[in-house]
């Protein structure tokens, strides 16, 4: 799984991540790429799940790039702790994804096997996504 080797911060807060995304959001590697429609935290393994679905698929052929990673921390109690006592203990990390964000690129492959291998990395995610080629938007 994808995770950060080194923290400035062990703990960080929650933030915002109002508005579209400024940047990541063309295809830069690849032919084709998958582009989220909505904003959210993508876990490491939700990434993994999708990265491995896609690498399946095709057979390790082509190439496949991840464009983003879980730099963020999340942190969690144990259940039935009650409130107070500080924050929790880091958990997982999480990349955050606004709309318009490219999660996956790839080429070497025919675009009906790309956009297969793209939907099935879909169906792992938590976001609506949309299945793009490097020409257009």
């Amino acid at each position: 799984m994808l995770l950060p080797k080194k923290l400035k911060h062990r703990k960080v807060f929650k933030g915002t991540y109002a508005g579209p995304a400024t940047r990541g959001f063309t295809v830069s590697f690849g032919t084709y790429g998958l582009k989220a429609m909505d904003r959210a935290w993508l876990s490491s393994r939700q990434l993994e799940a999708g990265r491995r679905a896609m690498t399946r698929y095709i057979k390790r052929g082509g190439k496949i790039w991840i464009r983003v990673f879980p730099h963020k921390p999340v942190t969690s109690k144990p259940a039935e702790v009650g409130m107070g006592g500080g924050k929790g203990a880091l958990d997982h990390f999480v990349a955050v994804v606004k709309p318009g964000t490219i999660l996956y690129e790839m080429s070497g492959v025919d675009e009906a096997t790309a956009a297969e291998a793209m939907r099935l990395a879909a169906n792992k995610l938590p976001v609506k996504t949309k299945f793009i080629k490097a020409d257009s938007k």
